[in-house]
């Protein structure tokens, strides 16, 4: 009331029909946005705010990770929950390489789904490989992924440079050496004995008996082989008919035992002679053997 005794009011009441057609009006677009918007839309938006909260949450508080280290990436952990995990894996065509050494390589492990494995991508890892020629990867639903490897076929070691790689038929580098699976394989040193290396197996086998006891061929100036005998004597051959050179140690080894005799090198590059070189104390008991021989009409030496 005022000061007079009446009632305060606003003017618009003193309008007819102004707030009945305001609050129709009102009405009408609440109705027809009402309309518009999907049903359970403040539903839906509640559950993604809280799920971003929840998200935000185990990403700053370290439980992402966490789960990652357990579980694997999320996504592969929801694919393996619906049922497309990864429940056998067959390796075909491998002789040298290991299953662990591709389960690995492919990224293969009990954390990942089949589902998600990008197969493409598992084969081009593979043919990195050195030891690999081809791969394929073929995916077989629900639970199964198989792979299959052409192995390139090792031929030599080849020494260079006091560093020692698997070569293939046609001196290709394969891999370096690593480990003892190669050891026994043919060993050739020096620049291009890749290239040469079957020249050299094949004086292994001119060798014959005594091919278990040359450890390596070294290849001197791209031109001749010098082999190194297990008791480390160097024996060299010449540039043309090495075959038959090789075929006169194994003469002289079987008639003579030249190789177990105290000599460093057995020089084959003359057809018509043997050049030995004898160690240090050899040569020491043979210089004194000579002093010791008689020497022509002067009697003998005391």
């Amino acid at each position: 009331m005022d000061g007079g005794g009446r009632f305060l009011r606003p003017l618009s009441a003193g309008l007819p029909g102004r707030a009945g057609a305001r609050a129709s009006s009102s009405g009408g677009r609440l109705a027809r946005l009402h309309r518009k918007l999907p049903r359970f839309l403040g539903f839906g938006l509640t559950i993604v705010f809280f799920g971003i909260v929840a998200i935000t949450g185990a990403v700053v508080g370290g439980h992402v990770d966490a789960f990652r280290q357990r579980h694997g990436e999320p996504r592969h952990a929801l694919a393996r929950f619906l049922g497309l995990g990864l429940d056998q894996v067959t390796i075909a065509g491998i002789a040298r390489l290991t299953e662990p050494e591709i389960l690995a390589t492919a990224g293969i492990s009990p954390k990942v789904s089949l589902a998600l494995l990008d197969a493409a991508d598992m084969r081009d890892r593979l043919e990195r490989m050195p030891l690999v020629k081809s791969a394929s990867v073929r995916k077989l639903y629900p639970n199964e992924l198989v792979v299959t490897l052409v192995e390139r076929e090792a031929h030599a070691l080849w020494q260079r440079n006091g560093e020692v790689s698997v070569i293939a038929q046609d001196g290709t580098v394969i891999d370096t050496l690593q480990d003892g699976r190669f050891a026994q394989l043919p060993l050739v040193v020096g620049e291009d004995a890749n290239l040469h290396t079957a020249d050299y197996l094949a004086l292994l086998e001119a060798a014959g008996p005594l091919r278990g006891r040359i450890l390596a061929g070294t290849l001197v100036s791209a031109r001749r082989w010098t082999l190194k005998i297990d008791n480390g004597i160097d024996v060299r051959l010449p540039e043309s008919g090495a075959a038959e050179a090789v075929a006169r140690l194994v003469r002289l080894a079987s008639e003579q035992r030249i190789l177990d005799k105290d000599v460093i090198a057995i020089d084959l590059r003359m057809a018509d002679r043997i050049v030995v070189r004898l160690t240090e104390e050899a040569m020491a008991a043979r210089l004194e053997s000579l002093k010791k021989k008689p020497t022509r009409g002067k009697g003998v030496e005391t």
